[in-house]
């Protein structure tokens, strides 16, 4: 091994340390948010990220107004193509299922079940859509659901 080799040796053990220790050293001994999102992420989110469907591309016939669903029993949401990955995002004061296709060449369905918070916070589904999809919306008593922009 050369002089030169020799150097940028070191020089990488040495920046691996100091990567290493400002890592460990950098952090807090607090609890995280999970729900908390770091400044720099979104604005990554935003430049490149994957935004919401348009309300007005999502049919169904359970539509009381534009982007406004009232559910009893079941609904089919029709999603015209997005043109890329793009998030539904559905919002209730009470709440409901839903079961969507999975993005990309995945071959299987995603039920997930979404509740209020504890602390008044409305129910929140998010779905990847990257395709035309049909989602399925269940509310067995009954919900009012809001297709959100954001």
């Amino acid at each position: 091994m050369g002089g030169r080799q020799k150097v940028l040796v070191v020089g990488l053990g040495v920046l691996l340390v100091v990567l290493f220790v400002v890592a460990v050293g950098g952090g807090r001994d607090e609890r995280g948010d999970p729900a908390g999102r770091h400044s720099l992420v979104e604005w990554l989110g935003r430049g490149g990220g994957q935004g919401a469907v348009d309300p007005a591309t999502v049919e169904a016939e359970c539509v009381e107004a534009p982007g406004l669903l009232t559910v009893v029993g079941d609904c089919e949401l029709r999603v015209a193509d997005p043109g890329r990955l793009r998030t539904l995002i559905l919002r209730s004061p009470g709440g409901f299922t839903v079961e969507a296709p999975a993005p990309g060449d995945a071959d299987f369905t995603v039920t997930d079940t979404v509740t209020p918070e504890q602390d008044g916070t409305e129910a929140v589904a998010r779905i990847a859509v990257d395709r035309p999809a049909t989602v399925t919306l269940r509310c067995p008593t009954g919900c009012l659901v809001t297709i959100s922009a954001q």
